[in-house]
């Protein structure tokens, strides 16, 4: 089979090497899946740059998120072979991958395996968000990289409950794509000035932040929350710290707390996993819902798929599929 692996981290294009692997044997409790999915998410190359929040064990192949077929199926018999699923799992970037059968979720019949691929991390974060947020119908939310995948959906999950929405982009071509999605205000922070915009446009300033950059951006991002206001990080694009104004967290009784979507998981009632899949799902198999793909590529083809994901002003998922 062919598999993406690195030997050291470093950045993807520069240490991740295509190689020719056997078949994995799945154990008693796994299932052996066919690839014909993948997504490239941030949580992906920082984990190739090893600075992701999980170590990688060298030498690795890369990728959390994925979509695929079940090859051969667990010796109870629950997944059966033929079965179409999603699943998350270290390392996706390779055309087969043993799972634990009672971590695969079968995929809905109408939902496409392009879909099925990126319908866990991104959506399932900005649902999770969103209900530990505590906001309520007519409160303001900001999101930083609002052009992004997780951007994209939280927009549009926060609109049906009545949020209203500003995000930051740094392409003026972005602006157009997240107001059609229902975004109330967006800036552009290559030529406006966040922490007087939000705040002026606000009625001020936003009541939580999401926050996926970090660095800079977070700092005057902060500055937009108004009185008692929370920011919710979750990522760091910027690959630098945020430097955090003691003043504003003291005089504007202000919150900073960090969400990770696995922690958050692994501390749920089984009865509220359930009822989060259900949403989720519910959403990426409306009509009305967006999902974008920008392009998609062989594994063989990867440099030119890291290379679309690096692009700047790029609008939907870049996919690693089957060929």
């Amino acid at each position: 089979m062919k598999e993406l692996i690195f030997e050291q981290t470093g950045h993807p294009l520069e240490v991740l090497q295509l190689r020719e692997s056997a078949v994995p044997n799945p154990k008693p409790h796994e299932v052996l899946i066919r690839v014909k999915a993948r997504n490239i998410n941030p949580s992906d190359i920082m984990f190739v740059r090893g600075m992701y929040g999980i170590t990688p064990k060298l030498p690795s192949s890369a990728g959390f998120e994925a979509s695929g077929i079940v090859e051969q199926g667990d010796e109870t018999g629950k997944v059966k072979a033929d079965t179409r699923v999603m699943f998350t799992a270290i390392g996706t970037w390779r055309e087969f991958v043993c799972v634990p059968a009672a971590l695969v979720i079968p995929i809905p019949p109408q939902m496409p395996d392009e879909v099925a691929c990126q319908a866990f991390v991104n959506p399932m974060t900005a649902y999770g968000m969103i209900e530990e947020s505590g906001l309520q119908a007519g409160d303001w939310l900001l999101i930083t990289a609002g052009a992004s995948a997780f951007g994209k959906f939280a927009i549009q999950m926060a609109k049906a409950k009545g949020i209203k929405v500003a995000a930051t982009v740094r392409h003026d071509a972005q602006k157009e794509v997240l107001e059609k999605l229902g975004a109330d205000l967006v800036i552009n922070t290559e030529t406006e000035k966040i922490q007087r915009v939000v705040p002026e446009k606000t009625e001020g300033g936003v009541h939580v932040i999401f926050d996926a950059v970090g660095g800079m951006l977070g700092a005057k991002a902060l500055a937009c929350l108004r009185p008692k206001g929370k920011m919710m990080v979750f990522g760091a694009l910027a690959l630098e710290n945020m430097p955090v104004n003691s003043g504003l967290l003291i005089f504007k009784n202000l919150k900073i707390e960090g969400f990770w979507l696995s922690t958050w998981m692994e501390e749920m009632a089984a009865d509220a996993r359930m009822k989060a899949f259900q949403t989720v799902f519910g959403f990426l198999m409306n009509e009305n819902s967006q999902v974008d793909i920008e392009a998609k590529f062989p594994l063989s083809d990867f440099k030119a798929a890291i290379e679309a994901y690096e692009r700047p002003g790029r609008n939907g998922k870049i996919l690693l599929v089957s060929e």
